[in-house]
């Protein structure tokens, strides 16, 4: 897992810094809390749904085909 070095801070700052903590988020989409010079958490945002795009019906339907097809003898063994 690839790091940007932006988002890290450690479990003290995360604690007594919640504010920047929230920024980096907001900044960045997520922030990486060290603990013993160790990633422990990752924290991110709710993505906004006035923004964000959903599939139509059709395409997940579309989807959900493919990938049945491409699995179809692990389901039906799963099924037994």
């Amino acid at each position: 897992m690839n790091i940007d070095t932006n988002t890290i801070i450690s479990m003290t700052e995360a604690n007594q810094n919640f504010s920047k903590l929230i920024r980096t988020v907001d900044k960045y989409g997520q922030a990486i809390i060290f603990k013993n010079n160790a990633p422990q958490y990752i924290v991110r945002g709710f993505p906004n749904p006035e923004t964000t795009e959903y599939a139509s019906v059709s395409e997940a339907l579309a989807s959900a085909h493919k990938i049945m097809s491409i699995y179809d003898k692990a389901l039906q063994e799963l099924a037994r």
